[in-house]
């Protein structure tokens, strides 16, 4: 299976297999959506949109990772919201892909995920896929990781076996690291099956505590971190959060690193949420975090694929140069580049996931890999909710 990105006459017509992907992570920062046609076993691009999330959008669902007041209520109405932002998006592919909805097979629509739990058996994506169905006229297909956790998995990570279609290579052992709210890592060995599990923190720790810095939800390019040294006795102490050292398969969310843990990380050194008077040392702690997010997923990487060549990175960590850099210096002797050289843009990978996802589950076939979640087997992911 491979990725085409040549352009193509008209996409549409009685003989096209076209998937839309939707995905909207963990940084909270927008829905992006691709639109993938599957021909002879090969996918070609055709079109990707991108929203931000409206500000109290963002707010609605970072508040929903955490208990609160009336939350079957407020989860109702931000999966409302989150639908009709999907839907935006799939309007805007369709229009630059000059599509008609009627030639689209399915949506894979991930939702938003608030908690994550297969410990207790659970996971929730906040969604509303009957009412994207209802505005788009298109067969949504939704709820892709709850089938895998009922089977015993974790739910997540998903996209290993999308990553080896796209990313695989016959001749050498090669890593993907996608950097989003969290990071999770795919190890991809030619003539077998893929591994993965989540690693650590990917933005939402360096997020978090820019945006208690500066007020902006990010650290573009990670200038503001780049400004910093690492607190080496910092680092220590937050590598010895015991997820680190689970075996996969394993994952993890803002069930775990959130504010609660950054606090409590912060606390033993005199500091808090707010924002600090001392820029220099505000610049250091950002530069710890972003140290975190790189040497736990070096650590994991020489773990468990003391043999790959080549980091591919994907997700919007692959936009933070000083994360990029990190990660070089982590890696002696290992390839570390962003996605966008094997031909798909790093924000576009996880949609383009859900797509071929979505593909699975209307050829009934499975789209979990039980070597890299646990489950018992495997298993058609999603349930569809038709257009009409």
């Amino acid at each position: 299976m491979s990725l085409d990105l040549q352009p193509s006459a008209r996409p549409g017509g009685l003989f096209s297999d076209l998937y839309i992907g939707l995905m909207s992570g963990t940084s909270l920062d927008g829905v992006d959506g691709v639109l993938l046609r599957h021909a002879q076993g090969n996918w070609q691009m055709l079109a990707h949109a991108h929203r931000p999330l409206p500000p109290t959008l963002r707010q609605a669902l970072l508040d929903l990772n955490t208990p609160g007041e009336d939350e079957l209520h407020r989860s109702a109405l931000a999966s409302q919201a989150l639908a009709v932002l999907y839907a935006t998006v799939v309007q805007a592919i369709c229009t630059s892909a000059d599509v008609l909805p009627s030639e689209v097979q399915a949506i894979g629509a991930h939702g938003q995920t608030v908690r994550h739990r297969p410990d207790q058996g659970y996971t929730i994506q906040l969604n509303n896929p009957a009412l994207l169905a209802e505005m788009t006229g298109i067969d949504v297909v939704a709820d892709f990781r709850t089938r895998d956790v009922a089977a015993g998995g974790q739910g997540a990570p998903l996209v290993p076996a999308f990553h080896q279609a796209i990313f695989g290579k016959p001749d050498q052992t090669v890593a993907v690291l996608n950097i989003g709210g969290m990071a999770n890592l795919s190890i991809l060995r030619p003539g077998e099956l893929p591994l993965g599990f989540d690693c650590g923190p990917g933005n939402a720790l360096l997020d978090m505590w820019c945006e208690w810095q500066t007020g902006h939800a990010y650290d573009a390019n990670g200038e503001f971190g780049a400004l910093g040294d690492v607190k080496e006795d910092w680092l220590e102490d937050a590598l010895q959060e015991p997820f680190f050292s689970l075996a996969p398969p394993k994952s993890t969310g803002r069930d775990l690193f959130n504010a609660e843990w950054l606090n409590r990380w912060l606390g033993p050194h005199g500091l808090t949420d707010g924002p600090l008077s001392d820029t220099d040392l505000a610049h250091d702690v950002q530069a710890t975090l972003c140290e975190l997010t790189a040497r736990s997923a070096a650590l994991a990487l020489r773990d468990h694929a003391p043999d790959a060549g080549e980091v591919v990175v994907c997700g919007g960590g692959a936009l933070n140069g000083d994360l990029m850099r990190r990660l070089s210096e982590q890696l002696p002797g290992v390839r570390v580049g962003r996605s966008d050289t094997h031909g798909l843009d790093v924000m576009q990978v996880e949609a383009a996931a859900f797509a071929w996802l979505a593909w699975t589950h209307c050829h009934r076939l499975a789209g979990n890999v039980p070597g890299v979640t646990g489950a018992r087997g495997e298993r058609v992911l999603g349930a569809l909710y038709p257009a009409r």
